[in-house]
């Protein structure tokens, strides 16, 4: 429940990375020795990696809300629960890394939100390369080998899943494997230096090209995850469409340049200290074009909150999708706040509105959930939004943080209310 059109004031303090905690966690596996990994975003997601690799042997403990001792030791199956996986995307980081300690996997095809098709076609071709025998004629993906043997793969299109899954699956691999067109997104240099720490040997990660050399061991560490980029960017665009004077903390601002120079674009105001952003927005919105593109292009993960958020800019703005096929299942939501938007293949043309009106939503998945809230922060009224299970998949605390920096947001379930007090 939003009752919206009131700006936001104050500071929100981000919490560690989503995408980087679903890969970090599963990489324990392929330690020799227990791991402590902190700023732990406590979210679904992560909780749900957690209990399959519990699920499978490994003692996980829950030190305290963000951090976690993942002692691997005990894993003496291979196979992660099928139920539990097919619940979440990022589940096939469980083949890299039980193909590098293993030598074998079963994993059920991912889950996760729906707005395209999920081709593992890259992942199983970087494990061929590696010597792994793929069956993946079922939902189960199947992989096998007697010997994992570094190897020079090409991808044919930028994948972080790819690139982090042939990553794991390489790090104790005999010889040197070098990823050519790999992804470059931060969450994969956090994924290379956790290895790293634990005496893996990485280059170039964070570049188009990663060598990577197989060593036999890796020791236990404690490792902090960096923090959140879509999370970070997410407060951002929720100030620029309610308005206000947000300091946004415990960020890389280098990691949110591309949604920077964006949000600057149209209007916003954004101070860049060293580890915080200040965004300022008084003015009249104006219409700009965004592609989404991998890193260091604006990232797919922030698409739907620019369309909020550009829903009221004065004047016609241009979303083009470049990586996902099917991303764009939350706009009629989104025109029900009263958004002018028509969907053209991988196009959203987005006709500034004035303002938005409340109305009763959707979320359809993870980030539109997000890009709903946005609009209902900006519209006038009271707006309700329903299936927030996919937004709790994401965002840890996302009611207490709004309310902190003066949203008038809580959360109720059927039968039994929640309230939350200021």
């Amino acid at each position: 429940m939003i009752n919206g059109g009131k700006s936001l004031h104050g500071r929100v303090n981000i919490s560690g990375a989503k995408n980087a905690a679903v890969a970090i966690i599963p990489a324990c596996i392929l330690s020799d020795e227990p791991c402590r990994i902190e700023n732990i975003p406590n979210i679904k997601d992560v909780n749900l990696i957690a209990d399959i690799i519990r699920n499978m042997g490994a003692k996980v403990t829950k030190v305290d809300k963000s951090a976690f001792e993942i002692d691997p030791r005990g894993i003496v199956n291979p196979v992660p629960s099928y139920d539990m996986v097919r619940n979440m995307r990022a589940s096939y980081y469980l083949l890299g890394a039980l193909l590098g300690k293993y030598h074998r996997a079963e994993v059920a095809m991912p889950g996760g939100c729906n707005f395209g098709v999920r081709p593992v076609d890259q992942h199983l071709k970087g494990f061929e390369a590696l010597g792994v025998e793929c069956d993946c004629s079922g939902d189960v993906i199947k992989t096998r080998t007697d010997k994992l043997t570094g190897a020079r793969i090409y991808f044919d299109i930028v994948s972080v899943g790819a690139t982090i899954n042939i990553i794991l699956a390489a790090v104790k691999a005999e010889g040197m494997t070098v990823i050519e067109n790999a992804a470059r997104e931060p969450h994969v240099v956090d994924v290379a230096n956790f290895l790293n720490s634990m005496g893996a040997n990485i280059r170039g990660a964070g570049t188009d090209v990663i060598k990577i050399r197989g060593v036999e061991h890796l020791k236990g560490v404690t490792y902090s995850i960096i923090p959140d980029q879509i999370e970070a960017g997410t407060y951002m665009a929720a100030v620029a469409a309610a308005g206000g004077d947000v300091v946004i903390r415990n960020v890389i601002p280098k990691h949110l340049e591309s949604i920077t120079a964006k949000l600057r674009e149209i209007g916003v105001e954004v101070e860049e200290y060293d580890e915080a952003v200040r965004v300022i927005r008084n003015g009249k919105i104006r219409k700009c074009n965004i592609k989404t593109m991998p890193h260091p292009g604006v990232p797919t993960d922030m698409q739907p909150q620019f369309a909020a958020l550009l829903s009221i800019a004065d004047g016609t703005s241009i979303i083009t999708e470049n990586v996902w096929n099917n991303r764009y299942q939350y706009v009629s939501e989104l025109c029900r706040f009263g958004a002018n938007i028509t969907v053209d293949v991988r196009k959203a043309i987005i006709e500034g509105v004035p303002s938005l009106t409340a109305s009763t939503v959707r979320a359809t998945d993870l980030r539109a959930g997000a890009a709903l809230i946005i609009a209902a922060l900006a519209a006038h009224g009271t707006s309700e939004i329903e299936d927030i299970r996919h937004i709790e998949r994401g965002y840890e605390d996302i009611i207490e943080k709004l309310r902190g920096i003066g949203a008038d947001i809580s959360r109720q379930s059927i039968g039994s209310p929640i309230v939350y007090t200021a």
